[in-house]
């Protein structure tokens, strides 16, 4: 069995409940509150940022080459497609992009920045992956089950659902892969805890959001 297909067993409940959480049924059916999508899109701006600099230093200590082009490309594409799609929203919902990073934001992004700085490579490689992997399934998934014609989120249905962010997800389990299979059992095993954990935070960072998360006074 692929480092992958183990890897995503370990998180399948964790998927499902992403996908039956009000937040994303609400998203699937055009019911969700404009409150609470301009809330996701600007704490996913603030997440894009620090996502797009923990790509930049995995790139730069890649030990393969074309891994190094590979994450150099997943940082920009961070930077350059995803933040087209947030400044649609921006401009259509009157949303401004300076805001403060959430408890949850600020939990997810330390996490990667500081896996992607001080772990291993091939550990903060699986740690990166839930970004890709949960958001292209759960695109997939509401794409798929959808039933309002006039949906207001369909820009951002269509862009996780779509064929060139499919490439970017199969190329980035490739990579794991490939280096989980020169791993020790022991260096897999902590690739897999990294992954099992960002998926937890996935699943919290749109809980924060339907919750409109907010720092204790």
């Amino acid at each position: 069995m692929k480092w992958s297909e183990n890897a995503w067993n370990e998180i399948e409940e964790i998927y499902t409940s992403i996908t039956e959480m009000p937040f994303n049924q609400e998203l699937m059916s055009g019911t969700l509150s404009l409150e609470r999508f301009r809330f996701y899109i600007q704490q996913d701006g603030v997440y894009l940022a620090a996502f797009s600099r923990a790509l930049a230093l995995i790139a730069a200590r890649c030990f393969n080459n074309a891994y190094t082009l590979d994450f150099i490309r997943f940082a920009e594409g961070a930077v350059v497609v995803e933040r087209s799609l947030h400044e649609g929203y921006f401009r259509q919902f009157n949303v401004t992009g300076d805001a403060e990073a959430s408890p949850t934001c600020q939990n997810y992004t330390q996490f990667l920045l500081t896996k992607a700085s001080l772990d291993q490579v091939e550990v903060a490689i699986a740690a990166v992956l839930p970004c890709f992997w949960i958001y292209k399934k759960v695109g997939d998934h509401i794409y798929q089950h959808q039933d309002s014609k006039n949906n207001p989120y369909q820009d951002w249905i269509d862009t996780y659902a779509g064929e060139e962010f499919g490439l970017l997800v199969d190329k980035a389990i490739h990579i794991c892969d490939d280096v989980a299979s020169r791993c020790s059992d022991s260096q897999r095993e902590q690739m897999t805890k990294a992954f099992v954990m960002a998926s937890k935070l996935e699943w919290m960072f749109w809980d924060s959001a339907y919750q409109l998360e907010q720092w204790p006074i």
